[in-house]
């Protein structure tokens, strides 16, 4: 897998996971990869730097995603789910590296469980028939919309292989209680 910096045409910048560049190439031409802040198509590779795991390196990840969550939910514009914010400004935020490591991961818990709530909102649960209408909304034959659902690894994987963006709900520690 290779993980590209990406930006669209409004100039937002994300990141997004690819099998190999012919993947990324192939899912842009059938319009496959969009800004999650804005919608576009119109998608290019960023600037990249190898990545180097350090405690710093994951500090900083950390904290840009903290930043860029909470600048996200500030915004005006309707974020991809169809939600809009209030008028965007300065974030200040506190270094995780100053958090207590309990306090780190309930943080990060918590912002999976705001990611993991928006998409279930603003999605359809087709239940096990995840993959047969992930593939049915990809080739035309049924309505575009947002779906989440029940797969098996293999499936996934093949729908991957396929070019159809997925990617699991992650199972949260408060889930099984």
């Amino acid at each position: 897998m290779i993980k590209y910096t990406l930006q669209c045409d409004d100039a937002h910048t994300f990141e997004g996971w690819f099998r190999n560049s012919d993947d990324f190439d192939s899912q842009c031409k059938r319009n496959l990869v969009a800004c999650p802040m804005c919608g576009s198509n119109e998608v290019r590779k960023g600037l990249m730097a190898p990545a180097v795991s350090t405690a710093r390196a994951k500090a900083a990840l950390v904290d840009a995603a903290r930043a860029e969550m909470r600048a996200h939910e500030a915004s005006a514009k309707p974020d991809a789910m169809g939600q809009a914010g209030g008028e965007g400004g300065a974030v200040a935020m506190q270094s995780s590296a100053l958090l207590p490591k309990d306090l780190q991961q309930k943080e990060i818990v918590e912002a999976l469980r705001l990611v993991r709530a928006r998409i279930i909102e603003n999605s359809e649960n087709v239940g096990a028939d995840f993959a047969s209408e992930a593939r049915k909304i990809h080739n035309g034959e049924a309505e575009e919309r947002s779906i989440y659902g029940e797969t098996t690894p293999k499936d996934a994987e093949a729908l991957m292989e396929e070019g159809i963006a997925v990617f699991p709900l992650p199972d949260l520690p408060d889930d099984k209680n």
